[in-house]
C-alpha cells in the first residue's frame, strides 16, 4: 500500500531529507541552473592559474602568438566566471525564497489543518519559532546546493591539473584535502549535535516572548513582570551557552578553512622550488601550482559553507517535519445532513447531552472542565461519539462540521485590520449591511462601534489592547452570529460584561436565530432563567435537565448558580 501523500509531494510523516528534496524541487529549475552556473563559474576560475602559468612561460619564451592566445585566454575566463557568478547568485537567491514561501505556505496548510486541535498538540509560540527561527534555515540550506556542488567539482578539477603538472605536488594536495575532508566530515556529527540542542532553546526562548506579550496586561495587574523576567533570562542564558557550544565546533571549520590551504601552499611551494631547482618543472608550471594551491581555498571554503548550511537546515528540516506530522488522522469524509442546517440534532451519548434544533440549551457543569471537553467534543474538535444527525463527527468531513457547528470561547482571535472584515469574514453583509449591524445590535455592540474613530471602517492592531475583556466578548459574539452556524456553542459569553447588558444580550440572543441551535455553557442565572432547555453535567453526565425555574429544586444547581451569579 502506498503511503499517503500530502502537500508538494510529500508523505504524512516526511524524514528531514525527504523534505529537504521536496524544497528543492519546489523551483528545480532555479535549484539546477544554479548548480550549473556555480560549477561554470569555479570552473572558470579553476583555469585561471594554468592559464597564467601558460602566460607566463610564453613571457620567457619571447613567443608572443603565444601570450596573445594565453592572455585571451586569461580574459576569457574572468569574463565567464564574473558572469557565471551573477547568474549562480540570482538562481540562487530564487532557490531560497522558494523553499522560504514553500515552507510559510506548509505550515499554514498544517495549522489549517490541525484548527483548534494546534493549541492540544503544540504552542503557537512554538509554529512562530518554526516561522521566524527554522524557515531562513531551510532557505539558506537550498542557496548553497550549487555553491557546495561547484566546490567539489573545483576542487576534483584543481586536483587533476596539479597532478598533471607534478605528481609529488599532486600526491601532497591529495593527502591534504582527504585529511580536511575527514576532519570536517567528523565535525559535523557533534555540530548537528549541539545545532539540535540550539534550536531548541531559541524555540523556548521566543515561547517565553510570546507569551510575555500576549500576557502583558495580565502580568502587570498581578505584578509578574519580574517572574516572568527572571525566567527569560534563564531561558536567555541557555541558549547564550549552547550558541557557543555550536560556534566551538564552527570555529574549528573556520581554522581549517585557513590552517589547511595554508599548510598545502608552504609544503607544495617547497616542493615545487625543489623541482624548478633540478629542471622538474618550469616557472611558468610553478606559478600555475601556486595559484592552484591558493585556490583550493576557494571550493573548501564553498564545500565547508555548504555543509555547514545543510546541516542546519536538516535539523530545521527536523523540527518542521515533526510539525507536519502532528496530523495523522484520516477520516472517511461521510457527508453531514441537512445541506441547509437546519433541523438536526447534535447528541453527546458519553454524557447524555442532546441538542435539539430550533432551540435555546444551556449547559451547566459542576466542573468547569466538563464545560471546556464538552464544548470540544460538540465541535469536532477531539475524538467522540458526538452525531449530527446520527451520523458520527469523526467520520465527517472537517469543513462541512465547521460550516455547521461554531464553538466560541475567550480564546477566539481578533485578527489585525479593518473591524468590519473581522466581524465579518465571508462578506455576508456586502449586499445587506442590515445583516451586519443585526448581529452587532445583537451582542450589545453597538456603543463600541460607535465609540471607535472610523466605526466598522477602524484597523484593529492585534492583540487588540483597545478593547476591554467585556467589548472583546461582545465583538466575538457578533462575529459567530455573523457566521450563522447551524449550532452556536458558547462557552461563558457574557462573563466579563455587567448584569444589564448581559440581560440585553440574553434576550435578543434568544430571539435572533430561529430554527437555529444556541448552546451556552455558563453558570449565570441571568442567561439560564432565558434558556428554553437547561441540562445540568456533573462528573461528565447530565444528571438533570429541565428549565432554570425547575432545576431549582435541586440542591447542587440551586447552589452552583447562586456561585455565579445570584437569583435573577
Amino acid at each position: 500500500m502506498r503511503p499517503a501523500r500530502g502537500p508538494i509531494g510529500l508523505p504524512d510523516r516526511p524524514t528531514p531529507t525527504r523534505l529537504l528534496l521536496a524544497l528543492a524541487r519546489l523551483d528545480g529549475r532555479a535549484v539546477l541552473l544554479g548548480t550549473l552556473t556555480a560549477v561554470l563559474a569555479l570552473s572558470a576560475q579553476a583555469l585561471l592559474p594554468l592559464t597564467i602559468g601558460l602566460t607566463v612561460d610564453s613571457v620567457l619564451a619571447r613567443d608572443t602568438v603565444a601570450l596573445h592566445l594565453h592572455v585571451s585566454m586569461v580574459l576569457g575566463c574572468g569574463l565567464v566566471q564574473a558572469v557565471a557568478n551573477v547568474l549562480s547568485d540570482r538562481w540562487a537567491v530564487a532557490a531560497s525564497l522558494a523553499a522560504v514561501y514553500g515552507t510559510i505556505g506548509l505550515l499554514n496548510r498544517q495549522t489549517c489543518r490541525l484548527g483548534r486541535q494546534l493549541v492540544h498538540r503544540t504552542s503557537i509560540s512554538g509554529v512562530v519559532s518554526l516561522a521566524v527561527g527554522d524557515v531562513p534555515h531551510l532557505g539558506a540550506a537550498m542557496s548553497v546546493i550549487g555553491r557546495g556542488t561547484a566546490g567539489v567539482v573545483a576542487s576534483a578539477t584543481a586536483a587533476a591539473v596539479l597532478w598533471s603538472l607534478s605528481w609529488y605536488i599532486g600526491f601532497v594536495v591529495l593527502i591534504g584535502t582527504a585529511t580536511a575532508a575527514s576532519l570536517l566530515v567528523a565535525l559535523i556529527r557533534p555540530l548537528h549535535r549541539r545545532q539540535q540542542s540550539l534550536r531548541a532553546y531559541q524555540g523556548e526562548l521566543t515561547a517565553h516572548a510570546v507569551d510575555t506579550l500576549a500576557g502583558l496586561r495580565i502580568l502587570r495587574g498581578i505584578g509578574g513582570e519580574e517572574g516572568f523576567a527572571r525566567r527569560y533570562r534563564a531561558s536567555s542564558q541557555r541558549v547564550r551557552r549552547a550558541g557557543v557550544h555550536v560556534s566551538r565546533v564552527e570555529a574549528w571549520f573556520a581554522v581549517f578553512e585557513v590552517l589547511l590551504p595554508g599548510l598545502l601552499l608552504v609544503g607544495a611551494g617547497w616542493l615545487g622550488a625543489h623541482q624548478v631547482a633540478t629542471g622538474r618543472m618550469s616557472v611558468g608550471e610553478l606559478v600555475a601550482a601556486f595559484g592552484y594551491i591558493a585556490f583550493l581555498a576557494i571550493p573548501l571554503r564553498a564545500v565547508v559553507d555548504a555543509a555547514d548550511k545543510v546541516t542546519k537546515g536538516h535539523v530545521a528540516a527536523r523540527r518542521l517535519g515533526a510539525f507536519l506530522s502532528l496530523n495523522t488522522s484520516t477520516r472517511p469524509g461521510l457527508p453531514l445532513p441537512g445541506a441547509s442546517g437546519r433541523g438536526e440534532v447534535l447528541e453527546e451519548p458519553a454524557s447524555g447531552l442532546c441538542i435539539r434544533p430550533g432551540r435555546w440549551t444551556a449547559v451547566v457543569c459542576a466542573d468547569a472542565g466538563d464545560a471546556i471537553t464538552l464544548a470540544e467534543r460538540l465541535g469536532g474538535f477531539v475524538p467522540s461519539e458526538v452525531c449530527y444527525g446520527g451520523v458520527p463527527l469523526r467520520e465527517s468531513r472537517p469543513r462541512e462540521i465547521r460550516r455547521l457547528i461554531l464553538v466560541v470561547d475567550d480564546d477566539s482571535y481578533l485578527f489585525a485590520g479593518p473591524l468590519r472584515r473581522e466581524l465579518d469574514p465571508a462578506d455576508r453583509a456586502e449586499h445587506d449591511e442590515r445583516l451586519l449591524l443585526g448581529a452587532i445590535a445583537t451582542a450589545d455592540a453597538r456603543g463600541i462601534v460607535d465609540g471607535l474613530p472610523q466605526g466598522l471602517d477602524t484597523e484593529i492592531v492585534t492583540p487588540a489592547y483597545e478593547f476591554s475583556g467585556g467589548q472583546l466578548q461582545r465583538l466575538r459574539l457578533a462575529r459567530a452570529l455573523m457566521a450563522d452556524p447551524a449550532v452556536l456553542v458558547l462557552r461563558e459569553p457574557t462573563s466579563a460584561v455587567d448584569a444589564h447588558t448581559e440581560a440585553r444580550i440574553a434576550d435578543r440572543l434568544r430571539t435572533s436565530r430561529p430554527q437555529r441551535s444556541t448552546v451556552v455553557f455558563c453558570t449565570s442565572p441571568l442567561m439560564l432563567d432565558r434558556a428554553d432547555h437547561v441540562a445540568f453535567v456533573v462528573d461528565g453526565h447530565v444528571v438533570a435537565e429541565g428549565t432554570h425555574d425547575q432545576l431549582l429544586a435541586d440542591r447542587r444547581y440551586r447552589n452552583l448558580v447562586a456561585r455565579g451569579g445570584g437569583s435573577p
